[in-house]
């Protein structure tokens, strides 16, 4: 039998990235893996349904800046699994003596941590699987390993697929607090014993799919495809090697096997995705709806090359990359006018983004003594589309991790910018520090200057 690999979450990410690398590995000749794959909520069983009717297999679209297309046959998977209340039949998967590798992607707020790593556990969600619920990564991946341990079954690889610094670390961490706090003592043992956690940096801007792409698709290849996904043509996966069990060999999907991943997720999280949220909010105020507006606007532009140049480099330089290079090739993928990348899309999840993008370079450059004007402005910018939002602003904003009664609490303030300044999950010891909040009011006071 083949080993089986688990991925947890089918949206469009894993399936232009993951599932396509691992597509690259079966026409390569892979043998010893399949890819398995199912949700933990009911928000993508459109996919799954489509995938069921079309053999598992989809089209991914990849195009380059120039706007060259290129239509990718995907078979990946051996086997999707329908969503079911109470996740019976996935977790059976996961607990299948031929799983050896469970991954998942549930976005940045799916991790469920406050600013110290800890457990989020007033969280409704955690609470529930706390008491046993499968609601969240933790209660699923919790349930699953109870089944191993009961079962006596060989270690499995846990490997977290999304835009979170030291991704694996923090998962570990997480499930760990989670089981402590349900006093699984036992089975605490079994993920230090049985399970690694490597840590990843994964890279493809994906946007959501526009109900014309199965046209699209049609029209160029002759295939009815429900379930199309685009991407860009740009790819990246960066794995720390790190595994307890065997694994699928990756490097040959051109995936960078590495023994530390963090010089490249620092660079990543820092410049691309900080990027992204800079160019959102600018844009939301000009009007814009889609990431190519923003970066082939000069303004817009600028601000972001000053925000890299003078606010992140800095930070981070003779971390081995080419961080000038990497600046330049990034703000020339988002100016590709061929993927509609929305600034819905991008803006999703922004209180999260502001923690794990955002605050490390913020922290630094007030103990670095680092020019800290562009990274304060992405503050201030985010601070500004609350505003908007608060006054009625029309705008499809969903975010996992965002407290709307703290945005009330902020605004109901008789100085709502220093009630924004003292939040500590958002700007750490920085809430103590009159220099940054100087640096935000004036930061703040250039944004509203911005049509």
């Amino acid at each position: 039998m083949a080993h089986i690999w688990l991925h947890l979450g089918l949206g469009s990410f894993h399936r232009a990235h993951q599932a396509y690398c691992f597509s690259k590995l079966l026409t390569q000749g892979e043998q010893d893996f399949v890819l398995h794959a199912g949700n933990i909520r009911d928000d993508a069983e459109r996919t799954v349904q489509g995938l069921l009717k079309q053999d598992l297999s989809y089209t991914l679209l990849t195009i380059d800046p120039q706007g060259t297309e290129q239509y990718h046959t995907i078979k990946a998977f051996s086997k999707v699994i329908p969503y079911e209340k109470g996740l019976k039949p996935l977790i059976a998967e996961g607990a299948n003596p031929d799983t050896v590798l469970i991954s998942f992607t549930v976005t940045e707020a799916g991790y469920y941590l406050d600013n110290d790593l800890k457990l989020m556990q007033d969280d409704p969600a955690i609470a529930a699987d706390l008491k046993g619920g499968v609601a969240t990564i933790y209660g699923v991946i919790a349930a699953i390993l109870q089944e191993r341990m009961d079962h006596n079954l060989d270690p499995v690889t846990l490997m977290c697929c999304d835009n979170v610094r030291e991704n694996g670390r923090k998962f570990r961490t997480g499930l760990k607090e989670f089981l402590s706090l349900r006093g699984a003592t036992a089975l605490l043992q079994y993920v230090e014993d049985h399970t690694s956690c490597p840590n990843t940096m994964v890279d493809r801007i994906t946007p959501r799919p526009e109900p014309s792409l199965s046209a699209q698709v049609l029209a160029a290849t002759g295939v009815q495809d429900e379930v199309p996904v685009m991407a860009e043509e740009f790819f990246q996966w960066v794995i720390e090697d790190n595994f307890i069990a065997p694994r699928p060999k990756f490097e040959l999907g051109g995936a960078q096997m590495v023994a530390h991943v963090e010089a490249y997720e620092d660079a990543k999280l820092r410049i691309l995705n900080a990027t992204h949220t800079l160019m959102a909010l600018t844009g939301v105020i000009k009007g814009y709806h889609y990431v190519y507006e923003c970066a082939r606007d000069s303004f817009i532009h600028t601000l972001a090359f000053n925000y890299v140049t003078n606010s992140v480099i800095p930070c981070i330089q003779g971390n081995g990359i080419d961080l000038e290079d990497y600046r330049d090739t990034v703000l020339e993928r988002f100016k590709n006018d061929h993927l509609k990348d929305t600034l819905e899309r991008i803006a999703q999840d922004s209180f999260s983004k502001m923690i794990n993008f955002v605050k490390p370079t913020l922290l630094d450059c007030y103990v670095k003594g680092v020019n800290p004007a562009g990274v304060v402005l992405i503050a201030a910018l985010y601070f500004n589309f609350l505003r908007l939002m608060h006054e009625g602003l029309e705008f499809d904003y969903r975010d996992a991790g965002f407290d709307k009664a703290w945005a009330e609490g902020v605004f109901s303030s008789a100085n709502a910018l220093e009630a924004y300044a003292n939040t500590e999950l958002l700007f750490g010891n920085l809430t103590r520090n009159e220099k940054f909040k100087l640096d935000l009011a004036e930061q703040y006071a250039f944004v509203r200057t911005i049509k």
